[in-house]
């Protein structure tokens, strides 16, 4: 008996948690795909929509068996906005006509980001959108490379594109990206405010007037047919397309005269980041990516958590989004399982007035989390969100069986029936009733477990556990709960007999 606890399920258990992957939630396959698009700075539109009917005509052509329909769009994209940045949302047909494993909305994103890349003019990622709408903007993970060691944006600009680079080559994560927002070419603006104030000229007015002129303006409201239709104000367009056109503009001073920009205001080409990002009071980038084909995403963070702690010049990794929420929730799980057990202790003591059935029963839990964590292992699942909430339900499920069994057992013992007896007696009568309420309860969540299509990933999560630890806790739990009522009945809580004043010797109570 004393060598029960050396053998599967304990050890067993323990050792399949430890290898089991992490994430946060199962990705899911919505029949969408997210195309992000970026040239390089000063691609002008013309460009950039040659870039997006090469990437229409791939899935269109190269994807057909599997697409519906592509949008795309120019001037919007996850790194930014402008001529050079697009985007193409991808619509995939219904899951009745992708049912094979490369069909997945992840493989054909995995196939078109691999095919898309020889497009030299471009940097194109076929994303999935994330599983919970607001968390993110695409799956995967999404980090911030922090400048803690203060080494300035350009090198942490090339730290994060080196960071990607490394990512994408070892093997656990793809299509890492770092929108590090590299200097842009920028048309800068010089005034003398010496001379502007000479000539009565404000520059809250000069600057407004130049928003107006090169970037437009909503003045107005007018009604046509029912409906009202916004006024903008804007230069036009053969007036403002070249830096020599600022010389053509006036600004009216405090006297009502109008000024040319020419008396007071010079242009000149620099370089400039168009937006600068910080995250907890440090200078950061964004750095964003997916875990590899069989990677969970927990390994995939991992991964990049050890790349940037060989990084040299003081950077370190901080979550946003769902990989914040996926580190947050493994680090409270432990502590999450320990209170559910105790308080299914706590209940059957309070119940059975006794603290050896609270022990036989709770020492039968690990048959339960045992076969959940061995079916969670065979079918590819990884430790996530749901896979927690099944692992809880398992815990009280096969809790249940054995008290159906111990009760029982304690019930004959205390007609006068021998220990060994009793439970024997128990696992014969009993059996019927716990394999029919077992059974009820797996069939219940088999349809889970054999879940297709949309919402399937967390359906599977939840059936394959439940399914696995039910098997388990009633399979095993017939053979391993006897031997645990014995134990904690005669060799932890069992007292020695003792000698009455009369003589007589007292039983061992329970």
């Amino acid at each position: 008996m004393r060598q029960s606890l050396k053998q599967p399920p304990y050890y067993g258990a323990y050792w399949i948690y430890s290898g089991l992957p992490t994430s946060f939630i199962p990705e899911e396959d919505q029949s969408v795909l997210i195309t992000q698009i970026t040239l390089p700075d000063g691609a002008n539109a013309a460009r950039t929509g040659a870039v997006v009917k090469s990437v229409e005509k791939y899935f269109l052509e190269a994807e057909k068996a599997n697409v519906e329909s592509v949008f795309s769009t120019i001037g919007f994209g996850f790194g930014g906005s402008g001529e050079d940045n697009a985007m193409a949302f991808v619509r995939l047909k219904d899951f009745a006509e992708r049912r094979g494993k490369d069909q997945t909305a992840a493989a054909i994103a995995g196939r078109a980001s691999a095919a898309l890349a020889s497009l030299r003019d471009a940097q194109i990622f076929a994303l999935s959108p994330p599983a919970i709408i607001g968390l993110g903007q695409s799956n995967g993970f999404t980090m911030y490379l922090q400048d803690t060691g203060n080494q300035g944006r350009d090198a942490l600009n090339a730290a994060a594109s080196d960071l990607a680079q490394q990512a994408n080559s070892s093997g656990k994560v793809s299509s890492a990206r770092a929108s590090s927002n590299t200097n842009q070419t920028q048309l800068k603006v010089d005034i003398d405010q010496e001379r502007a104030g000479a000539l009565g000229v404000d520059l809250s007015a000069a600057n407004a007037l130049l928003g107006t002129v090169f970037g437009g303006n909503n003045v107005n409201d007018f009604s046509y047919n029912g409906n009202l239709r916004p006024v903008y104000v804007q230069g036009d367009a053969p007036y403002r397309m070249q830096p020599t056109d600022l010389d053509r503009w006036y600004a009216r001073n405090k006297s009502g005269e109008m000024v040319p920009f020419s008396a007071f205001a010079t242009t000149q080409w620099t370089q400039g980041a168009p937006s600068l990002a910080r995250f907890n009071g440090s200078a950061a980038v964004s750095v964003q990516g997916a875990a590899a084909s069989g990677v969970s995403s927990g390994d995939a963070m991992d991964t990049m958590q050890q790349l940037t702690a060989k990084m040299q010049g003081g950077y370190s990794a901080a979550w946003s989004g769902l990989s914040y929420q996926e580190r947050l929730s493994g680090s409270q799980a432990n502590l999450l399982y320990a209170l559910a057990i105790v308080i299914v202790f706590l209940c059957l003591a309070a119940l059975y007035e006794s603290w050896s059935i609270p022990f036989a029963v709770i020492l039968a839990v690990p048959v339960g989390i045992f076969g959940a964590l061995l079916a969670a292992k065979l079918f590819g699942q990884s430790n996530d969100v749901y896979f927690k909430v099944g692992l809880l339900t398992t815990i009280g499920l096969a809790a249940k069986n054995a008290i159906l069994m111990v009760e029982f057992a304690r019930n004959l013992q205390q007609t006068g029936m021998d220990a060994r007896a009793a439970i024997l007696e128990a696992a014969r009568l009993r059996i019927r009733p716990i394999v029919m309420a077992s059974l009820a309860f797996i069939l219940g969540v088999l349809p889970l477990a054999l879940a297709t299509g949309a919402s399937s990933g967390a359906q599977n999560a939840i059936g394959i556990t439940v399914l696995g630890g039910m098997l388990s806790a009633t399979v095993l739990g017939v053979l391993f709960v006897p031997t645990f009522f014995m134990l904690v009945g005669r060799r932890w809580f069992a007292r020695k007999a003792t000698v009455t004043e009369t003589g007589e010797q007292a039983a061992p109570r329970p």
